[in-house]
Parts: C-alpha cells; sequence; structure tokens
C-alpha cells in the first residue's frame, strides 16, 4: 500500500503545495465528481524534482504523479458513494498529532517552519487539512479491504521462491541487546541548591535583568538554550504534562515558580498566547549526582553483572527487579523505535551504544558505561548482546519476519488492485488527451 501513498504521504515537506504561482491551470482529469488540475501534477512534481534532484525522465514521473492522484481521487469518490465518513475532528487530531512529531524532531521551535514556508502554523495546516482528510480516506478504505487478510507459510515460500536470487536485497548487521541501568540518587542538598538557584534567577529577571540572557548562560536544554530558553508554540500534550499545567496557567510576562520534570527543574516565562496554543522560554538545570554517587552507581552495576555471569542472576530478572529505565518491565530489552522489533541496524543506534556492542560477541556483558537517558539524566548501564547476524542476502531463515510483512503486503495489494479494476469499470474517470501516453491507461482499462 505504500505505493499508493508514494505523492500524498503526510509529511511536511510534501503538503504545502503552493509554490510558485501556475499562469495557465486546467482540468486534466475527471473521476466520478473528483477533479485533477494541471497545476497538482506540476506542484506534485516540482517538490518530488527538489528533494530527488530529477533532471530526467520527467514525462515518467508525471504519469505516475496522475496515477497516484487518479487512484487517490477514485478513493475519495467510491467513500462518498459508501458514506465513508472521516469527521473534522477526526482530521483535527490526526493533524495536531502530525505538526506535534515535528515539532519534537526540530526542538519545538514552529518559527523553524514558518520561516521556511513563509507562512504562519495556521496557514500551513489550512493547506494541509485536504490531503489529510483524503489520505485518511484512503486508509480507511484500504482497512477495510484488508484487515481480515491472513497468509500461509506455503504463501509466504512461494512469494519468496518466485523473487530472482540476483533481486533478493542484502540485509545490513543487525543486533539484538539489552540493557540494565542506574540513575545516580540526587542528594537533597542538590536539588535544594538547583532550586535555590532556580528562585535566584527568577528575582533577577523581575528585578529587569533578561530572562533570555540567564537562559543563554545557564539554561541545561542546548535545544532552546541559544535562542534565549524560547521553545515556540506548541499545544497542550506536546511536553511533560508538569511543564504544561504550570505554563498554560502563565499570562503574558509572568514568570512560573520552580517546576519539576523528568528532565530536571525549570522556571517558565509566558511570550505569547494564540488561542490553545502558547510561546514561552523555560531555564532548565538538571541536578547532578556527585562523584561518590557515581562511583556507587558503577560497582551496583559491576556488582549485578558478576551475579548474572556466573549464572546467580537471570539477565531479564535482574532487569526487572534492578534497572531504572522504562523496558524493565519488558525484562531489559530495547525496542528499535523505527521498526517496533528488537533488531537494530547500525544506523538506528547512537554512535556510543554502537561502539560498545560491536566490541561484544553474543551472550557478552559490557562493564558499566556512561549512559544518557531520554529525559537527558546521567546515568550508567551494563549491555548485553543477545545476538548478532551478519549482513546476508535476504533468506527464510534468518529474515523469515520481514518476508513474511512483504508477502502480507503484496497479497493486500493485489485485493485493493483488483478492487480498484472494478471501480473504474464502473466510473467516469476522463483523462486529457496530453496524457493519453501514460502506461496507466492500459494497466487500468481507462477508456
Amino acid at each position: 500500500m505504500k505505493r499508493l501513498t508514494l505523492f500524498i504521504i503526510l509529511t511536511i515537506s510534501t503538503l504545502i503545495i503552493f509554490a510558485q504561482p501556475i499562469s495557465v491551470d486546467k482540468i486534466v482529469t475527471i473521476v466520478g465528481k473528483e477533479i485533477i488540475m494541471k497545476s497538482d501534477i506540476e506542484k506534485s512534481y516540482s517538490d518530488y524534482a527538489s528533494q530527488y534532484y530529477v533532471v530526467d525522465n520527467e514525462d515518467e514521473i508525471k504519469c505516475n504523479i496522475l496515477e497516484q492522484k487518479i487512484i487517490a481521487k477514485l478513493m475519495v469518490h467510491q467513500a462518498l458513494l459508501d458514506s465513508v465518513i472521516i469527521t473534522d475532528q477526526q482530521v483535527e487530531d490526526q493533524l495536531n498529532a502530525r505538526i506535534s512529531y515535528l515539532l519534537q524532531q526540530i526542538g519545538g521551535d514552529v518559527r523553524i517552519i514558518e520561516e521556511y514556508y513563509k507562512k504562519s502554523i495556521d496557514q500551513i495546516k489550512k493547506d494541509m487539512r485536504v490531503l489529510m482528510r483524503e489520505q485518511m480516506i484512503i486508509d480507511e478504505i484500504e482497512r477495510s479491504l484488508t484487515e481480515n487478510i491472513t497468509i500461509t507459510p506455503t504463501e509466504i515460500k512461494n512469494f519468496f521462491d518466485k523473487i530472482p536470487y540476483d533481486s533478493l536485497p542484502t540485509v545490513e548487521a543487525t543486533y539484538e541487546f539489552g540493557h540494565i541501568v542506574k540513575i545516580p540518587p540526587i542528594s537533597e542538598e542538590e536539588i535544594a541548591e538547583i532550586k535555590e538557584r532556580l528562585l535566584t534567577f527568577r528575582e533577577r529577571i523581575l528585578r529587569g535583568e533578561k530572562f533570555s540572557m540567564l537562559a543563554r548562560l545557564y539554561s541545561d536544554d542546548p535545544g532552546s538554550a541559544s535562542k534565549g530558553g524560547e521553545l515556540g508554540f506548541f499545544e497542550r500534550g506536546t511536553l511533560y504534562p508538569e511543564f504544561e499545567a504550570a505554563a498554560f496557567k502563565l499570562k503574558s510576562g509572568e514568570i512560573s515558580n520552580v517546576v519539576q520534570t523528568k528532565a530536571g527543574y525549570h522556571i517558565i516565562q509566558m511570550i505569547e498566547r494564540k488561542g490553545d496554543r502558547i510561546n514561552v522560554a523555560h531555564i532548565l538545570l538538571q541536578p547532578k549526582p556527585s562523584p561518590d554517587q557515581q562511583v556507587a552507581s558503577i560497582n551496583y552495576l559491576d556488582s549485578i553483572r558478576s551475579l548474572i555471569i556466573t549464572q546467580k542472576l537471570d539477565f531479564s530478572d535482574a532487569a526487572f527487579k534492578y534497572s531504572d529505565d522504562m523496558n524493565k518491565n519488558s525484562g531489559g530489552w530495547v525496542v528499535n523505535p523505527y521498526s517496533g522489533s528488537m533488531k537494530f541496524e547500525k544506523n538506528a543506534m547512537d554512535e556510543s551504544t554502537f561502539a560498545t556492542i560491536n566490541k561484544l560477541i553474543p551472550g557478552e556483558y559490557s562493564s558499566p558505561i556512561p549512559y544518557v537517558t531520554v529525559d537527558g539524566n546521567i546515568a550508567y548501564r551494563i549491555i548485553y548482546l543477545k545476538s548478532k547476524t551478519a549482513a546476508h542476502k535476504a533468506n527464510l531463515t534468518e529474515d523469515y519476519d520481514a518476508i513474511k510483512s512483504a508477502a502480507l503486503e503484496n497479497k493486500k495489494r493485489k485485493i485493493i488492485d483488483k478492487w480498484l479494476k472494478n471501480k473504474v469499470k464502473t466510473t467516469n474517470i476522463k483523462i486529457d488527451e496530453t496524457y493519453k501516453f501514460c502506461p496507466f491507461i492500459e494497466k487500468w482499462n481507462i477508456p
């Protein structure tokens, strides 16, 4: 189903569809009551070309774009006939989730997006809504057609056997590992000192010093410190609940008292409010464990490691009982956030993790090493390498799950294609003469 969403996939780069003005526009395709404009094709091609530096095969790419748009419009047209309903609230929720995710990837600064596209975030969202709804309709139709589809081992093998050996992909080396994490305790004295420093900053600001200057000098948040602590506009559900609870109560220019989150301790200043979104600045201070506490944590992990190596303690049991990491309930196994599996390729790990794992053989445990938690806290951990699979040609023994997924996807694709061909027969589709050369017209039997 990935093919269908090639040019409609909801990323910020492809959904902002307004580029240079098109001087002459016309309808190039009618699908039921839906239309596709020449400008739609040109804008999609321009975006594709800018991403992939296309310098040739323009006609082929534009044909592919038109094919995907026809399929999308056919599904939207059929959804109207079948009363498939996507509510405004569903679209808005999905839209907000996409924007929030994007903001997290760029440090929460909405101005970066606005400056890049020369539009306000509200205008960007307005531009995205139509395609967002269209994609949600497509997803719903595809789900209804394929949700009960399963695949047998025989079908999986037959699918794999039909792939020419020379066409089999090379699977990169993968690693499965777990860890046990120890976060050194922070003394009450250190916490009290952090709070006192923040309260001192607050007093200095109230007496006239610039919040932004103190943030640049003292904040432990590298993403916002260089911008004077400013986070950019965000909605509820984007940041830590405790942070948002304090931030949304503030009036313009007001500064919060000390707020504690998993990341540390903050003071927050309200900069601006726009409806349900706010722009604030903060100063973050993270308590640091003392050298003695850090040494104690290393020794603690060393003792656990010794018990595991001497088989007096099982790794998963040890992780469940003693790890400070959120994955302790799954026995300490680390899950790849990109794939949802326990297998990691090199590029899915940070350099430090890979450097440690690459020195281990399956079944070995690292010594305690420094680690920074997802919240930015100082910690230590031991890593257990469960397995390593060398780079190889894809095969059913080592890559069964991946091949199963591909085979199931292929089976679903065929069902969707069959459905589409039937709908083409009963839907009024008219294509402008300038695109009659496109190969998909014969493929889909479009008159």
